[in-house]
């Protein structure tokens, strides 16, 4: 098993009887010290620093960070490519608005019209309503008055004739006399 200079001392009693203690170890007596601040070993420790330091720097240009840069570039893309897809919905949100006010506006103007026509249909038909309904009443007043007109001439030819026959009882009652129809005909004529 290999052991180190400085961990092979141990306060152990060595085969004579003497017993070491942890300061003091190392062969022919020279006492040892922490081994990067050693000057005899500064050479090799660049040496590695050096070889360790480039395989390092290969590692990172090689490898490492073309997998940044590809990751960083696919970022970049997608970013790209988010922003200009916002900016089609965008302008998509845009024109969507925009057809749907002017389709609003359409459908505004198209109500209005609808309902013009259905005023001016209603005007219409109630002014022909009217116009058929004054007509009728023009029909049934001439009616009415011809009516009136035939009763009216009824009523005063019976009038003539029950004037006279009043006339011819008044005469009789009160007279006493007899007078002939001719006669009262004649005197009713003339009183009118």
């Amino acid at each position: 098993m290999f052991v180190a200079p400085a961990f092979a001392a141990s306060d152990q009693p060595a085969e004579n009887g003497e017993t070491h203690s942890a300061t003091e170890a190392g062969h022919d007596g020279a006492e040892a010290g922490f081994p990067p601040f050693e000057t005899s070993t500064y050479p090799s420790q660049i040496l590695w620093l050096a070889i360790t330091f480039g395989l390092f720097y290969l590692f990172l240009k090689r490898v490492a960070l073309p997998r940044l840069a590809g990751i960083m570039e696919v970022r970049r893309d997608r970013i790209a490519q988010d922003l200009d897809q916002a900016a089609r919905l965008k302008q998509e949100s845009d024109e969507a608005i925009a057809a749907y006010e002017q389709a609003l506006a359409e459908a505004r103007l198209k109500a209005n019209e609808i309902g013009q026509k259905a005023r001016d249909a209603a005007k219409a038909q109630a002014d022909e309503t009217r116009r058929v309904v004054e007509a009728q009443l023009e029909e049934r007043l001439t009616g009415a008055e011809t009516r009136i007109s035939e009763i009216k001439a009824s009523a005063l030819s019976d009038v003539g004739t029950i004037a006279e026959d009043t006339a011819g009882s008044i005469v009789q009652t009160l007279g006493g006399g007899s007078v002939t129809k001719a006669e009262v005909a004649a005197a009713v004529k003339a009183a009118r």
